[in-house]
């Protein structure tokens, strides 16, 4: 569930994501109580907390554990007190990356992410040393099967959104940040569910990497940022051709 989903040529790594679940289920219960302790514990009257169960749903998260994280943002549940951080930094390739994490102690995340920066090729920076580099975007996302790509342009259109992006897996929407709960809201109406809608990092430049070896080691480090229990989401402004994929 981590990385930016909208980078297609990174898209391979989603088998071995896949395999993860107890982990991604970790990661949207903490989603999902971070949610229900800004607001109200009730979906309907609280759009970050829909939004962030609309994910789990889309990642088939049971419903006891939806409940379970729910429960959680209340100190009479003894709920822990999970706070939202970011750290950005350069990985390998000197490619730009911003890192989303909850966590319940920020000494120990902060010490984590910044060891594998360290060890993984990587410099680890201060806030805001590499956000420049990108726009705050809302990004919804359905699987191709869910209607034609005219439809989905259509309504996603007419909903709000800014841009739709088709290809040969998914439809990719984007709104502005403030749009993504009405749009989201709009789109499930027509077409159920989406598979994916938050808050993401869009890159308006790309750093190229050119070589195999750097290929490689750019994944390893991002493979490791993501196994973190603490990250949540992984943003990068990496491109990478396709021969370079078809080796790896």
């Amino acid at each position: 569930m981590a990385g930016h989903s909208q980078f297609k040529n990174i898209m391979y790594r989603k088998g071995a994501q896949d395999a993860k679940k107890a982990k991604i289920f970790a990661k949207l219960a903490r989603d999902i109580t971070i949610a229900a302790k800004s607001g109200l514990p009730e979906p309907d009257k609280n759009p970050r907390l829909r939004l962030a169960i609309q994910a789990a749903r889309a990642e088939s998260m049971p419903k006891d554990n939806i409940e379970r994280a729910i429960a959680k943002a209340s100190q009479t549940a003894g709920g822990a007190d999970y706070v939202s951080a970011r750290y950005e930094g350069f990985g390998p390739g000197k490619v730009a990356v911003i890192v989303e994490a909850m966590t319940d102690n920020k000494n120990r995340t902060a010490g984590n992410v910044r060891t594998i920066f360290g060890k993984r090729g990587g410099v680890m920076g201060e806030t805001g040393s590499v956000a420049f580099n990108f726009e705050r975007i809302g990004f919804i996302e359905y699987p191709l099967s869910v209607a034609e790509a005219d439809k989905v342009f259509e309504a996603a259109l007419e909903a709000g959104a800014n841009d739709v992006i088709s290809d040969e897996e998914h439809h990719d929407i984007e709104t502005l940040p403030d749009d993504l709960g009405v749009v989201t809201e709009a789109l499930e109406k027509v077409f159920g569910t989406p598979s994916a809608s938050r808050l993401d990092w869009k890159p308006m430049v790309k750093t190229d990497i050119t070589d195999l070896e750097t290929a490689q080691k750019f994944f390893d480090f991002i493979d490791a940022l993501e196994d973190d229990d603490d990250v949540q989401h992984v943003y990068h402004n990496a491109e990478i051709s396709e021969e370079i994929l078809a080796k790896l």
